[in-house]
């Protein structure tokens, strides 16, 4: 009996190995109480099903956000990432792209990126028709959503869509693991807005990639 008693107490040390973050993190937590803890003379113990409900309560409370979050083109594209392409082959306005997202600080491994998206076109044409394509990826070296468009001054012959019109609007998207509903809410945003043959050509008929940005932004 007493063991299992002692096996529901836990240290700092033991809870940071549980939830793999540092000791400091956990020590921070219990001193401003975000944690469900206890002290027992001058040291911190922790309840073992406590914390195990409070992780539970915090990962479904971070789903619901994801799940309630509103597509803002302004969150995830800056002026910088958009980018006018005059290569004529997918593979190398993909890997401008890929460059030009992987300056985003939300991307750490920009090699990994570009590799990725090009293996996930091998397996499947990201091109949704209307001379737009949506690259996509999930990385664990990413660590928030987030875009970069390009628009093709000459269109991209070898795109493989499924209608056969030549791309010429390229989103890229990348995103964490964990954020796979407002991934397929993003690639599903910008689906729906580029059904505009209205905004398509402005797009394409912009002098400069400000005017293309400010377009997004509605």
């Amino acid at each position: 009996m007493e063991g299992d008693i002692l096996g529901e107490i836990l240290t700092i040390e033991e809870v940071a190995k549980y939830l793999r973050v540092s000791e400091r993190t956990v020590y921070d937590w219990a001193q401003k109480g975000e944690i469900p803890a206890g002290k027992i003379g001058t040291v911190w113990r922790f309840k073992k099903t406590e914390v195990e409900n409070w992780v539970n309560a915090r990962l479904s409370s971070d789903l619901q956000k994801q799940n309630e979050t509103v597509v803002q083109v302004k969150n995830i594209l800056s002026p910088d990432r958009v980018i006018f392409i005059n290569h004529t082959s997918k593979r190398d306005a993909l890997t401008q792209l890929a460059d030009v997202l992987s300056t985003a600080p939300q991307v750490k491994n920009a090699q990994e990126l570009t590799q990725e998206i090009m293996n996930r076109e091998d397996l499947m044409s990201t091109a949704i028709g209307r001379g737009i394509a949506i690259p996509h990826v999930r990385l664990s070296s990413v660590t928030d959503l987030v875009m970069a468009v390009g628009v093709c001054k000459k269109p991209v012959e070898d795109y493989q869509s499924i209608d056969d019109v030549p791309v010429q609007l390229l989103f890229m998207i990348a995103a964490a693991y964990n954020q796979h509903s407002y991934y397929l809410k993003t690639i599903s945003h910008f689906s729906g807005m580029l059904k505009s043959s209205e905004l398509r050509e402005k797009m394409l008929n912009a002098q400069t990639e400000r005017e293309v940005y400010e377009l997004l932004l509605g």
